[in-house]
């Protein structure tokens, strides 16, 4: 049997099929975890894709000067809702934790409707969807929610909760090397931040972790260095703390909003290296927007994130699927 040389011709060993699916239950058990820049949320899910690929988990304290950024406090979240005045709740977090203004202070209140609206946000022009919508750098609070929902929200005082907390911690993300030939490296980077949407950015991570599952092991030209990392503040943090090992960069890839309802964008054909090319560039020209709930599926089209950078790539692991609890 002819050892594979090229990425390309590896994919032609899997099951596309199985890929999927699998890429999809990771998806799946990944999908309700309230993530953000920092906090519990993203450790378990870093921790999850543990199961994937082996994955060392970084932690850098708040108040850290990185570059001239600084690691901000960790948030944490319990539970957030509205109640109106027959002591229902109207929005609630635990229905979807898109409702919550990310890194929201800790608030629990009585308020008049008027005054509520200035913490509540919608999208007029898409009344059925949930906004989704941050406050990393500037402490206050809100929720967002359908508009159709806040259009129906009677003048009356409601009780407002918030159960989070904003204080000193730890910015963590995930961080995996593989050892090619030469120490020049190849970077494959995801942001890990956001909740409750799949193609920004549970897709990119579980394809980040598989990719990086099936190149381990193999004999490769370059080195590879994949990154879990919240975005913007974990893009600065590694580049502050790890000056030297960018010096070794020469190739990037940011996986970031894949994933669609089409057919597999890769065909069991043979393709030139030129015509893998021209497919990568019109993948990424027509990749979709991220959406809010929830129904997008990761494709396994995982030969488009990093074909071109090993000519000389052979071999591939056996992985078996590991259950998790």
């Amino acid at each position: 049997m002819n050892t594979p040389r090229h990425f390309a011709e590896v994919i032609e060993t899997l099951d596309l099929e199985w890929e999927g699916a699998a890429l999809y239950n990771m998806v799946r058990d990944l999908y309700p975890i309230c993530r953000s820049i920092t906090g519990n949320g993203l450790r378990q899910s870093l921790r999850y894709l543990q199961q994937t690929v082996l994955m060392v988990l970084r932690e850098v304290h708040t108040g850290t000067p990185v570059l001239d950024w600084t690691v901000p406090k960790e948030w944490n979240i319990r539970e957030a809702w509205i109640k109106n005045a027959q002591g229902e709740k109207v929005v609630d977090f635990a229905k979807c934790n898109l409702h919550v203004v990310n890194y929201s202070v800790p608030v629990r209140r009585r308020i008049r409707l008027a005054e509520l609206k200035e913490h509540l946000f919608s999208l007029p022009e898409t009344p059925d969807w949930i906004p989704y919508r941050t406050s990393y750098y500037h402490e206050t609070w809100g929720f967002c929610l359908a508009h159709r929902q806040l259009a129906a929200l009677k003048d009356e005082e409601y009780e407002v909760c918030i159960d989070a907390s904003l204080e000193p911690g730890h910015l963590t993300y995930g961080e995996f090397q593989i050892d090619g030939e030469l120490e020049d490296e190849v970077l494959i980077s995801c942001h890990c931040c956001h909740p409750s949407l799949c193609n920004d950015n549970l897709s990119g991570m579980t394809i980040a972790a598989r990719l990086a599952a099936l190149l381990t092991g193999m004999p490769l030209r370059y080195s590879y260095r994949f990154l879990w990392i919240p975005g913007t503040i974990g893009s600065i943090t590694w580049l502050a703390l790890n000056e030297a090992s960018a010096q070794r960069v020469r190739h990037g890839l940011v996986l970031s909003c894949l994933g669609d309802r089409g057919a597999f964008t890769y065909k069991r054909t043979r393709r030139s290296n030129a015509e893998i090319d021209r497919a990568v560039v019109h993948a990424l020209r027509h990749r979709p927007t991220a959406t809010t709930n929830g129904n997008t599926v990761p494709r396994a089209s995982t030969y488009l994130l990093a074909h071109s950078c090993e000519p000389r790539m052979a071999g591939i692991p056996s992985i078996t699927p590991r259950q998790t609890t």
